[in-house]
């Protein structure tokens, strides 16, 4: 990222939440002001906080980048193949018991967390099409769509009868 110093990225999640950041000459971040355009916009999709929960992995695909390639790039291959070692930085700062211990509490309590939404999603999707018929099965949808196509077929012969009279 040394070759983009200066490059300024701005970071949109929604229309309440962005942040300006810039790279230094090591590289590295750092917030930025000013109003000009950014080298490199990214706009992270409505839903990434339920993505971050749910689909971790699939969230970076659905990320927008406007602006300039090469620094786009850069920074793609840098956030596809970075992995934040929170330990060793929790290390530096509380010791390397108290941070083992707190990395596993919050990976732990993520994991719940995203086990607690995965369950309430199922539990809305059982409730709205089960329970009170808000949204059709795959069973209604089916016949519907094989009535749709036996209507289509029928009014298809009916104009055939019609153009011979």
């Amino acid at each position: 990222m040394r070759k983009h110093a200066g490059a300024q990225l701005l970071v949109v999640a929604g229309p309440l939440f962005s942040i300006r950041l810039a790279l230094d000459h090591a590289g590295m971040f750092h917030l930025a002001t000013g109003s000009d355009d950014p080298d490199v916009r990214l706009t992270l999709p409505p839903d990434a906080p339920v993505r971050v929960l749910l689909e971790r992995d699939q969230l970076f695909s659905s990320v927008k980048l406007e602006g300039s390639v090469d620094v786009a790039e850069s920074l793609a291959f840098v956030f596809r193949n970075l992995e934040w070692d929170i330990e060793a930085d929790l290390a530096a700062v509380i010791g390397d018991i108290p941070a083992y211990r707190l990395v596993r509490i919050g990976r732990s309590v993520a994991g719940s967390l995203r086990q607690g939404a995965a369950n309430a999603l199922t539990n809305l999707h059982e409730y709205a099409v089960e329970e009170s018929g808000l949204l059709p099965g795959k069973a209604d949808a089916a016949a519907f769509g094989n009535a749709v196509n036996a209507l289509r077929d029928d009014v298809a012969r009916l104009e055939k009868r019609l153009s011979r009279i």
